[in-house]
Formats: C-alpha cells, sequence, structure tokens
C-alpha cells in the first residue's frame, strides 16, 4: 500500500464503516491520521489491474515495549470484491509478512454478527479467546465484540 492508493482504500473503509459490522469508527480518518496509526510494514492492497480490491494492515495493540509483537489486524474488501477469496489471500499473506517482521501475535476484535469475517479468521488459524460484552457504542446501541487471536509458530 502506498500513499498515492489512500483514495481507493479509504472508500472500501467507507464501505466497511457502512455495513455497520466492521468497525466502530464512524468517518473515515485524513491518510495522516491513518498513517500514523498504523505501523509501517504489513500495508497490503488487492489489485486488479490498477483496481484496489482490498486492503489489510496492522496497527499496535499497545505503547508498551513488551507488546511490540502484538498487533490489531485490519482486512476490508470492497462491496463489489466480496466472497471472492480476495480477504484470505489478503490476511495469509499479511500473516507472513507479519511473521517475517517479527510479530508473534496477531488479533482482531470482531461484531459476532460478522460471520464471514468470524469465518476467515478461524480458516487461517485464528482462535477465539475472549468475548467482550458491551465494549462500545455504535449509533448509541451497545456493541459486543469477539476476540480472537493468531500466535505465530515462527517468531516470539
Amino acid at each position: 500500500m502506498k500513499k498515492a492508493d489512500w483514495p481507493a482504500v479509504s472508500g472500501i473503509y467507507r464501505q466497511g464503516i457502512e455495513t455497520g459490522m466492521a468497525t466502530f469508527e464512524q468517518e473515515v480518518p485524513e491518510w495522516d491520521y491513518w498513517n500514523q496509526h498504523h505501523v509501517d510494514s504489513c500495508r497490503l492492497v488487492a489489485r486488479e489491474g490498477e483496481k484496489v480490491l482490498g486492503w489489510a494492515a496492522l496497527s499496535a495493540v499497545s505503547s508498551r515495549c513488551v507488546y511490540g509483537g502484538v498487533v490489531e489486524v485490519s482486512v476490508y474488501i470492497a462491496e463489489e470484491a466480496r466472497g471472492n477469496r480476495i480477504g484470505e489471500r489478503l490476511l495469509s499473506r499479511l500473516i507472513d509478512e507479519s511473521e517475517a517482521q517479527g510479530y508473534w501475535t496477531l488479533q482482531s476484535g470482531i461484531f459476532p454478527e460478522n460471520v464471514a469475517s468470524i469465518s476467515l479468521h478461524e480458516k487461517l488459524g485464528f482462535r477465539k479467546i475472549g468475548f467482550r460484552e458491551r465494549i462500545g457504542q455504535l449509533h448509541g446501541v451497545w456493541k459486543d465484540n469477539i476476540l480472537m487471536e493468531k500466535r505465530s509458530k515462527e517468531t516470539g
């Protein structure tokens, strides 16, 4: 992913926000904010020709050094590209790239109604490690979150 990809990436992010089951975010941030809050490595886009069909990236879960190898996963697929295994290819590559960068734990917080995302994560070796009841509000409605993680067998 490059800065030049941001218009397409942010458009796909907006589509995810609009589903109401991908994130607590309600607005797409500006590039500088997004860039600052995601690790520099492991930023991926899936393309068909020049068209961006999806993206994946990591963000730190803590600024404490003991958690330096623990990151949060984001994977978003364009509406018109869903159901074509793009998420699977992106997440698989993200796992490989994260291990090459020395990350030992990937985690995802997923809304229970986002069955496709839960299934994707399970297929690629994530396991459910917790259930956070009423962890946050989205449009004034309390939402639960399933915490999933994948521990590396290669690093950490």
